[in-house]
């Protein structure tokens, strides 16, 4: 059977446009901001909880990534259509707990293995150092082939490390849109996986340029008194959901999104 293509693309699996190119990284944060501002504390009790479920539980944050984050989307994407959202909103992600917490699990795959990784080569630093019984601060007073295997090993971690940046770059434009897409149109993991890649490729340029704004935003807050990166939180999600809803249109009008963005992916006027 063909697929007919016209302005957006179509999965195979199902029927949910999206648009490439689509997104703008400044409309996004200054959507974001006009959004919350309002209810600016409601926001930063979600996206605390959020962050601090994904981010300080060991082992178990793997598990609860997807579901916390699609309560998270929940509650930006209603808010985005004019209808009331409260903190319990964002618990929404457990109704769908089977198929985001699949989602985000993959998601995190870089982050495990770069776990793993970290871990593997500490226990490798100790094992070196205990055969060759050379203590910190000795390096001067150590063999050539000390130095040698020292070499070897940072040059390895080097490697290792850029390779696995460019990867975890290409994996998580894989996944931008995968737990949206769960959450609102009710895809199987798989499903939303296959679609999130193929608009976040569409829309490569766009989400490398709204990562790096939303970096500089966080390192600005983190270095105002560390804490302060703590308060940008709920720019960061909802900039991100405001992002989905560029790529993958609301067909019905709502007060911050019109039904479909122009060819640079902003908003019109008089929002």
């Amino acid at each position: 059977m063909l697929l007919r293509i016209s302005t957006g693309f179509l999965s195979f699996m199902t029927n949910i446009q999206f648009q490439p190119g689509a997104i703008d990284g400044t409309g996004c944060i200054s959507n974001a901001w006009n959004m919350i501002k309002a209810n600016y504390w409601l926001y930063f009790g979600i996206a605390l909880l959020a962050a601090f479920a994904v981010s300080c539980i060991p082992c178990v944050n793997f598990l609860l990534v997807g579901p916390m984050m699609g309560g998270v989307y929940f509650v930006a994407l209603r808010a985005m259509r004019g209808e009331p959202v409260e903190f319990s909103m964002m618990f929404k992600g457990f109704e769908k707990f089977v198929p985001l917490m699949a989602v985000g699990v993959l998601q995190s795959v870089p982050a495990i293995i770069w776990q793993i990784l970290d871990f593997t080569f500490r226990i490798s630093d100790v094992a070196i150092r205990a055969t060759r019984g050379t203590r910190d601060g000795d390096f001067f007073q150590s063999s050539d082939t000390d130095i040698m295997i020292a070499g070897g090993f940072l040059a390895v971690i080097i490697v290792v490390s850029i390779a696995f940046f460019f990867l975890s770059i290409a994996w998580a434009i894989t996944f931008a849109f995968a737990v949206p897409l769960v959450m609102e149109h009710n895809l199987s993991p798989l499903d939303a996986i296959k679609l999130s890649a193929r608009a976040g490729w569409k829309n490569v340029g766009g989400l490398i340029v709204l990562a790096i704004l939303l970096g500089l935003i966080f390192l600005a807050g983190f270095f105002a008194l560390c804490i302060g990166a703590l308060f940008v939180l709920p720019i960061i999600y909802v900039s991100w959901a405001f992002a989905y809803r560029q790529v993958f249109p609301d067909l019905n009008r709502t007060p911050y999104q019109n039904p479909l963005p122009n060819q640079y992916g902003s908003f019109a006027e008089g929002m």
